[in-house]
């Protein structure tokens, strides 16, 4: 009876591995106006409007430019969802059927420079 059983525990945990859900996150930085230059965590990632996926929630920091505006120096922080808190993490990356989509968006107003 128990020999019987292990390969279908093993086969229900292996499906749900494999059939599991998963957590896609993305991250839209905007700007006004748009058209900067985006660098994020010393990666330019590319010209606002820009989405890019991401891996892990804490603080960021962002540098934007364009031509006749301020450089912005900056840091944001991406605080994590409930979802994604042990031991809810566990059902959603891997219970979870469906896919969790976490969108974030920040938008950056930038100063035009100053001339003398």
């Amino acid at each position: 009876m128990v020999r019987s059983l292990v390969p279908a525990v093993a086969g229900i945990g292996l499906a749900m591995i494999v059939l599991g859900g998963c957590v896609e996150r993305r991250l839209t930085i905007n700007t006004e106006p748009p058209g900067a230059t985006v660098v994020l965590n010393d990666q330019q990632i590319g010209v606002s409007p820009v989405t890019v996926p991401f891996n892990w929630y804490g603080d960021y920091w962002v540098r934007i430019s364009k031509d006749g505006y301020e450089t912005l120096n900056t840091h944001r922080e991406l605080k994590k969802p409930l979802h994604d808190l042990p031991p809810f993490d566990f059902f959603a990356e891997i219970l979870y059927p469906g896919r969790i989509v976490d969108t974030y968006e920040w938008t950056f107003e930038l100063a035009p420079k100053g001339y003398p």
